[in-house]
């Protein structure tokens, strides 16, 4: 599965889903059916306010604290809401953690369930039918068109998210990073990571 990522096109025209997305939306707008200003103040709030950012300082809190770590895998929902992370495509979440033994992935085979609150918008391939049909099939071919290579012995289990549950993967902390403050864990934490198609990014490499 080619890993191209829509949301960094190669090109000056956005792709086709983008075109038809934009047409769709100036026709509704000439008909006063949608308002130009709230769509892009929508769009604003989930690619610059809520994002990434918010689902790598919880992994980064659970990496540091213990007791944390442990109610966010117990029930995370209420967990996550006590912190203000909740909402529409949030309202309940699992937390499922990375172990030497088992990496754990996400995809959503019906359509493009995901969570917003804490990962902001979805990137375009966790919506394309590439990924939602391979990752079920052949996880471990797909972890490698991302670069994530496992050792044989690590099993892995896809969730499947739906309208009423979302998942959220607590990778490992890397090795090397027992000295950093919860800031610059966090900072360690990409956004693939906690869907299961990549690995928080090395101390160095910061």
């Amino acid at each position: 599965m080619p890993h191209d990522d829509p949301d960094h096109p190669h090109s000056v025209l956005p792709p086709e889903p983008a075109l038809r997305v934009k047409a769709l939306e100036t026709v509704l707008a000439r008909r006063g059916l949608v308002d130009p200003a709230a769509l892009d103040e929508i769009i604003d709030t989930y690619q610059n306010r809520i994002g990434p950012q918010i689902g790598a300082s919880v992994v980064a809190r659970a990496w540091c604290e213990p007791d944390f770590k442990a109610a966010l895998l117990a029930d995370a929902t209420p967990v996550l809401a006590e912190m203000g992370h909740y909402g529409r495509q949030g309202e309940h979440v699992v937390v499922v953690e990375n172990t030497p033994d088992r990496h754990n992935m996400v995809v959503c085979t019906l359509c493009s369930c995901y969570p917003w609150p804490l990962l902001g918008i979805p990137p375009g391939w966790y919506k394309s039918d590439a990924y939602r049909a391979r990752a079920v099939r052949e996880p471990r071919r797909v972890l490698a068109d991302f670069g994530v290579a496992l050792p044989k012995g690590t099993s892995i289990r896809v969730w499947d998210s739906t309208a009423e549950v979302r998942y959220l993967v607590l990778p490992m902390r890397p090795p090397g990073s027992d000295g950093l403050d919860a800031g610059a864990l966090a900072a360690l934490v990409t956004r693939d990571s906690m869907i299961g198609t990549g690995l928080p990014s090395a101390p160095e490499a910061t």
